[in-house]
């Protein structure tokens, strides 16, 4: 069955804010804190985005709360509107295709669905509403 998550953007306070949410909803990071570094692109990006945070996901019940930085360097923004995305995790790359294409119907394609380096088909998209959404398929 498939779910929706919400993943959350912050202007380079990633770590900090996700460190204040375990500390009051408990659990441990899903594999951890994903840093820009450690991503194909990571040694191009400016010394000071480096450390920042790429994926983090904490468990909330059955579900997670996931979030990144939103760099300067790529000029990205954090504003009201584009500081939460819903992210759905798809049963099937069909059915990933199928919400993504519909979702997508007189919207905004960010990212087109893809194969990504960390083994998840991805894409990003606003709906024609201003909803921020990203699905993903994992095989594994």
């Amino acid at each position: 069955m498939p779910t929706i998550n919400p993943y959350l953007n912050f202007q380079g306070n990633t770590e900090e804010a996700f460190n204040f949410y375990r500390s009051i909803f408990g659990g441990d990071f899903i594999g951890g804190i994903s840093r820009f570094k450690d991503t194909p692109e990571g040694k191009q990006l400016p010394k000071n985005e480096q450390d920042k945070v790429m994926h983090v996901a904490l468990p909330f019940g059955n579900n997670m709360i996931m979030a990144t930085d939103a760099l300067e360097s790529m000029d990205q923004k954090v504003n009201p509107g584009n500081n939460v995305y819903l992210c759905i995790s798809a049963d099937s790359k069909e059915q990933a295709d199928d919400f993504y294409n519909g979702l997508s119907a007189g919207g905004e394609v960010e990212m087109e669905m893809q194969d990504m380096f960390w083994g998840d088909y991805f894409g990003m998209l606003k709906d024609k509403f201003g909803i921020k959404w990203m699905i993903t398929f994992n095989p594994n």
